[in-house]
């Protein structure tokens, strides 16, 4: 779980967070008129009642989203950094980490839609401190994956007449890091400039050798070192492991400069994720993305035509982090008697997800290529 001082459900009977003297009571936000479980309407800064439209504004925070120092976090979370001890199950299937409903047993997974028993553990987790709100609503979350069905390229024509949204599309805030920091890189290498020379060769004509010059480009490799500097700001790093990582990147981008101090408000009638990448593995993730502008940086430092890196040394100082939760309705849609996931950000209403192909189509079209292809040689052999 991610949440602060709370438990959340997760996929069916989600009822918000719980927050207790104990940090596992339910906390709820009755309506006011007639008593039912209010729950954070997308799209705004309110509760809203399911049965009578009742909305309750949630109170605008005069708490900032900060930057952590990471170093000083890593040494104090077992001790004075600001955390939760949470009950959690794990989902076999995929291996997500939810949180269960008080007094369920077992309910169903949001991210595959497998039955999870209730074996819990606790662990002790960093607390988030803010978040992205849900922006796009159930509704229009169906019509972006029924649009997002319509733009398939291969897919089996009787797709988009048979694929149905399997049971409820869960709203889940799924767990991440951001990490700022500056980094200091040493390098040796190599730079490479271009030359050209004038070379002589033998070229047959009318059937006798005859002398040819031509120009031929050349290398001139020179060793070089040097330093520089790099500035990040909020690498994003998944926090989670459930869902499909390849999808969950395309969701990007997320609208970071938007994000609002943590309140349990906006995770009522929503499910949280726990985060299975810790505070130090997120980091050591973070530095493979830097090390890629890092590269370049150093290329662009060497100059020249060609560059290669022989040694590279990076010092990262000023380390922040920030955790956070960010929204996504996840469901699974069944064709065939096969289930695919999908995931939709729930701030843009960008649709990821898993698809069938109709290798049929796939095939025809390659052989329509090549036959195109084997027209046009003919039509050239002949002219």
């Amino acid at each position: 779980m991610t949440g602060a001082d709370h438990q959340d459900s997760c996929g069916q009977d989600a009822r918000g967070p719980r927050s207790g003297q104990d940090g596992r009571g339910p906390r709820r936000f009755p309506c006011q008129r007639c008593g039912a479980q209010l729950e954070f309407a997308p799209g705004t800064s309110a509760l809203r009642c399911a049965y009578c439209g009742f909305e309750n504004p949630i109170p605008e925070s005069d708490r900032r989203v900060e930057e952590l120092d990471f170093r000083a976090h890593l040494a104090e979370l077992a001790g004075r950094a600001e955390t939760v001890d949470a009950l959690t199950v794990k989902c076999q299937a995929c291996a997500a980490e939810v949180s269960m409903p008080q007094d369920v047993t077992s309910h169903a997974c949001p991210f595959c839609g497998s039955n999870v028993v209730a074996t819990a553990s606790s662990r002790k987790l960093l607390k988030p401190r803010s978040l992205l709100p849900f922006r796009v609503t159930r509704v229009e979350a169906v019509a972006a994956f029924g649009q997002w069905l319509k733009k398939l390229w291969f897919a089996p024509s009787k797709l988009k007449q048979f694929a149905r949204l399997d049971g409820r599309l869960s709203g889940v805030y799924t767990p991440y890091w951001t990490y700022d920091c500056e980094a200091f890189s040493r390098y040796t290498g190599q730079r490479g400039d271009n030359y050209w020379v004038t070379e002589t060769y033998t070229a047959i004509e009318n059937g006798k050798p005859v002398m040819r010059t031509r120009q031929v480009q050349r290398i001139r490799w020179t060793p070089v070192s040097g330093s520089v500097e790099d500035h990040f700001d909020d690498v994003l790093i998944i926090a989670s492991r459930s869902l499909p990582r390849e999808n969950a990147v395309a969701l990007e981008p997320w609208d970071l400069k938007q994000l609002v101090p943590y309140g349990d408000e906006y995770l009522s009638g929503f499910g949280a994720e726990s985060y299975q990448i810790d505070l130090a593995e997120g980091f050591a993730n973070a530095q493979a993305i830097m090390e890629q502008t890092i590269r370049a940086t150093v290329c662009r430092d060497i100059g020249g035509d060609h560059q290669q890196i022989d040694w590279l040394k990076t010092r990262h100082e000023n380390i922040t982090f920030k955790h956070i939760l960010l929204p996504v309705w996840i469901s699974a849609y069944r064709f065939r008697q096969k289930v695919y996931r999908i995931l939709v950000n729930a701030r843009t209403g960008e649709v990821q997800g898993e698809r069938p192909w109709s290798w049929a189509k796939i095939g025809l079209t390659i052989a329509a290529a090549v036959a195109v292809i084997a027209t046009i040689a003919i039509v050239a052999t002949r002219s």
